[in-house]
């Protein structure tokens, strides 16, 4: 007795073992809401737009004294200022149209630059290195643009684009990079003396002061080479690739007026990233203030040290224990399948041997032959077409049902149309002509 029941306990077992795993696939396609997180960053959570930072306790007149000082000259630079552009090119723009600018130091206190912004005979308003006009303000958007604003005070661009925005005109193009230039001889030899004496080196007139002799930022004692703001429209003193070749392996931080590089390992894969996350987030907040090098520098290696720890880079992965459920999971439509496929196996094979009565001869064998179909495709489907599938093997076993408990022919065939249906959906998903009912089934029950 045991031998002949077999294949119905393993059809209602297989069957069993489908559902299960198809609850416990569904289950898991729910849950995907997952947080990821590499590490907690040991960057210190100090950043420039921390307190009062920033303000430099530069004062401006009142606003009727700055109306009156604009309305008597079309360009008013307060004292302290130290935005430049290019005066030909702002000139041309400009044209034959009456804007007035103001230019204020940057660095005012937050009644100071409401004064500036009150001086409404003003068309274009800088302070500091922030460009604003009709209540909008110009921004760089790109390394260039970040390298002329910072690195030279020069806001030609800025300007440009604000007057184009006043004058209802197209903005302009963005700004190529600065020109280059190596170090000469004897500007290497100093910088590489000061930076092997006490690993720093500082040009007249930078402020950099007392930057830290290691950081999480980078692998390695870090080198920094400070100067001030470089004159504007004249190339860029090179020094990162040039002391990278005399300290091989070390990290040199390079910073022009408030432009920061980085040059040493890994810049080729980091360098950008650095920039443009760091100019990008603070760049608006920093253009209108007043920030020494430190400042900056130290703000700088923060970014740097959060980018590194989110996992990006050089930094050592963490251990990340094993987890069955993940590599078992993509498995779980398969053991469906197959659980599926089994079933109906086992399901026809009585109705191999025999033919429904009340004129439903035939209908065994195209149940048959629909079942191998399914099983043909079984291996193929994923994502829609597995849908199609699993509708067209609830469909045959209907069918199969229907044939083992004498159904009408009726109710048979329209379960069966309904899988060839199903299959021919799943063959065109696939794109897989030769898999669609009409090709594969005999011509007899196509």
């Amino acid at each position: 007795m045991a031998d002949r029941r077999w294949p119905h306990y393993a059809r209602w077992g297989l069957l069993a073992a489908a559902v299960l795993t198809l609850v416990i696939f569904l289950t898991q396609q729910a849950q995907q809401n997952t947080h990821v997180s590499y590490a907690e960053s040991p960057a210190s959570s100090k950043s420039v737009q921390d307190g009062t930072a920033g303000t430099s306790g530069a004062t401006v007149p009142t606003t009727d004294e700055m109306k009156t000082m604009v309305q008597a000259s079309p360009v008013v630079r307060l004292t302290g200022s130290i935005a430049t552009w290019d005066e030909a090119a702002v000139r041309k723009a400009i044209g034959k149209a009456d804007i007035r600018i103001i230019v204020a130091p940057p660095g005012l206190t937050k009644d100071a630059s409401s004064r500036v912004n009150e001086v409404s005979n003003a068309s274009v308003r800088v302070v500091g290195l922030q460009v604003s006009a009709s209540g909008r303000t110009a921004s760089p958007s790109d390394a260039p643009g970040w390298q002329h604003q910072f690195g030279t005070d020069d806001v030609t661009n800025e300007m440009l684009t604000m007057i184009a925005l006043v004058r209802h005109q197209p903005s302009p193009p963005d700004v190529a990079p600065l020109p280059r230039r190596d170090p000469t001889v004897a500007e290497l030899a100093t910088a590489t003396a000061s930076l092997r004496a006490t690993g720093r080196y500082l040009a007249p007139g930078a402020t950099l002061a007392n930057p830290p002799e290691t950081t999480k930022a980078f692998p390695g004692k870090p080198l920094y080479v400070a100067l001030p703001t470089q004159p504007a429209g004249q190339p860029l003193v090179h020094y990162g690739p040039a002391l990278a070749k005399e300290f091989p392996g070390r990290p040199i931080v390079a910073i022009y007026g408030g432009w920061i590089e980085y040059d040493g390992p890994s810049a080729a894969e980091f360098s950008d990233v650095a920039t443009a996350s760091f100019y990008g987030q603070f760049g608006d907040f920093l253009a209108p203030r007043s920030y020494p090098q430190i400042g900056l520098v130290g703000a700088y290696l923060n970014q740097v040290t959060d980018i590194r720890y989110a996992g990006i880079f050089d930094h050592p992965l963490p251990y990340v224990p094993f987890d069955p459920l993940h590599v078992t999971l993509p498995a779980l439509p398969w053991i469906f399948a197959a659980c599926a496929v089994g079933f109906l196996v086992f399901s026809i094979r009585p109705a191999l041997h025999r033919n429904h009565p009340s004129g439903g001869a035939g209908l065994p064998a195209r149940l048959a032959a629909l079942t191998s179909l399914a099983v043909e495709v079984s291996g193929l489907t994923d994502g829609p077409s597995d849908a199609a599938l699993a509708r067209g093997i609830t469909d045959l076993t209907t069918a199969r049902e229907a044939i083992d408990q004498d159904l009408e022919a009726k109710f048979i065939r329209e379960a069966l149309d309904s899988a060839q249906s199903e299959l021919d959906s799943v063959a065109k998903l696939l794109g897989r002509d030769d898999y669609r009912p009409a090709a594969y089934l005999p011509g007899s029950l196509a």
